[in-house]
């Protein structure tokens, strides 16, 4: 798990990369899960958490960039 100040720190598109890279580790996660391979089954809510603590720093950067207050 990354802090935010490490999201933060990152441009938009380096997010959305990095979002992109999580959904698909978090799609194998649940796939191991499924089929009883996944040895620490947390590592999918921390990736969970990471997901939404970037879609949540996209969103900011977006409205600063509009000049819209948070």
């Amino acid at each position: 798990m990354k802090k935010a100040d490490d999201f933060r720190k990152q441009t938009i598109d380096q997010l959305n990369a990095k979002l992109a890279e999580l959904k698909v580790e978090l799609f194998n996660l649940r796939f191991q899960y499924v089929i009883n391979q996944l040895e620490n089954p947390m590592k999918i809510s921390v990736i969970k958490k990471d997901i939404a603590r970037i879609k949540t720093i996209i969103t900011q950067k977006i409205n600063s960039e509009k000049g819209e207050r948070v």
